[in-house]
């Protein structure tokens, strides 16, 4: 992996590979952010879930589908 060093003053362009250390970030950094990924789909299916439970009760308690979408609103 390598990384691209570009002097804004020169215009000088530079390519070095990444040390031991900036692998170490990046792979920790991918996998912090696929952890965060597959929480916030957790808690999206979740909400989805408590929703249509919540839909299924007032179905229950006699409302139709017209009344309960507009609760939603």
């Amino acid at each position: 992996m390598e990384k691209v060093i570009v002097d804004c003053s020169t215009g000088e362009t530079t390519v070095v590979p990444l040390t031991a250390e900036e692998i170490a970030a990046n792979e920790a950094a991918a996998a912090q952010a696929e952890q965060d990924r597959l929480a916030a789909e957790a808690e999206a299916q979740a909400k989805a879930a408590a929703k249509a439970a919540a839909e299924a009760k007032l179905a229950a308690l006699g409302l139709t589908a017209e009344e309960i979408a507009a609760l939603s609103k």
